[in-house]
């Protein structure tokens, strides 16, 4: 097993919004960083929301101050070649919600890299003991839900798999430890604790939005300024992604077979639609579109 000492690389997959917030924040914590993804266009936006991300970041959080847009881009190597994996100690997930696409890749990256290296699974709502099935290293195979935006959230939502080893979740927690993050350590099912309930209260209002109960902004308004949310359940929708919200809700639905789990049918024509957030320039709300990536994930 690897301990934290040798941990010297860490690997990032997907330049979507979490894999651009998880390499930052490990780069802006010392930490060399591969970032993977197949498109090249969504690297050369990762680089770019780095850059600005790290100005404005420093501005909000005294600890990334002392990190420049310059310091943080040094230690990043921005590739489409996943081989660039084979050296590296930790590898942070974060590709799209979607169980064939995941499981493929877990098969390549196994073969890829070194049998030391630990799996880090930033999943929405997928069991990390199922992501764990498909490698020869399931000790190693551990959840670590990320938050949005990375760089600035203290805290990890660690999940321990089936055969996630002791060794593996204290490695885990030491990692984040050095790049200045807390862990929550749960047990595993899916969605987690976060989730589990993050999804529920998305879908219910959606579901108010769809029966005409109230306009978005006012849903939204409801949680900020009555019930002290930062952002309202349709602003989180937007900006986690709604073909992540669609595909968690699926994944939390086949694996408690619960009706409370069925996603809203506006949500679903929505998605149809294209409309999926903030990556695509429109979902609840409008925004300026981003070209998210053929790897990337948000959420």
């Amino acid at each position: 097993m690897t301990d934290t000492t040798t941990v010297r690389r860490v690997g990032v997959l997907g330049a979507g919004t979490m894999g651009i917030g998880g390499a930052h924040a490990f780069a802006a914590g010392g930490l060399p960083v591969v970032l993977v993804d197949t498109s090249r266009a969504a690297l050369d936006r990762a680089r770019d929301e780095i850059a600005n991300n790290a100005r404005l970041y420093g501005m909000l959080n005294r600890a990334l101050a002392g990190s420049t847009p310059a310091d943080v881009l040094s230690r990043i190597t921005f590739t489409t070649e996943a081989d660039e994996l084979a050296d590296v100690d930790f590898v942070v997930e974060n590709v799209t919600e979607n169980w064939e696409v995941k499981q493929d890749l877990y098969r390549e990256i196994d073969r890829i890299c070194s049998p030391r290296c630990v799996f880090g699974v930033n999943t929405s709502a997928i069991p990390i003991t199922k992501m764990a099935s498909v490698t020869e290293r399931p000790d190693r195979v551990i959840g670590t839900h990320l938050m949005n935006p990375v760089p600035l959230k203290p805290l990890v939502e660690v999940i321990r798999g089936f055969h996630t080893s002791p060794e593996t979740t204290e490695l885990t927690r030491e990692v984040f430890r050095r790049i200045g993050k807390d862990c929550v350590v749960v047990e595993d099912s899916s969605g987690f604790v976060t989730n589990r309930v993050a999804m529920l209260s998305v879908n219910e209002a959606i579901l108010l939005l769809q029966d005409n109960i109230a306009s978005a902004g006012d849903i939204d308004r409801l949680f900020r300024q009555c019930l002290g949310h930062q952002m309202g359940p349709l602003e989180t929708a937007d900006l986690i992604g709604l073909d992540t919200v669609l595909y968690s809700l699926e994944v939390l639905l086949d694996n408690f077979n619960d009706p409370k789990f069925r996603p809203a049918p506006l949500l679903r024509k929505l998605v149809a639609a294209g409309r999926l957030g903030r990556k695509s320039g429109h979902g609840f709300f409008p925004y300026e579109p981003v070209n998210a990536g053929t790897m990337a994930g948000a959420e």
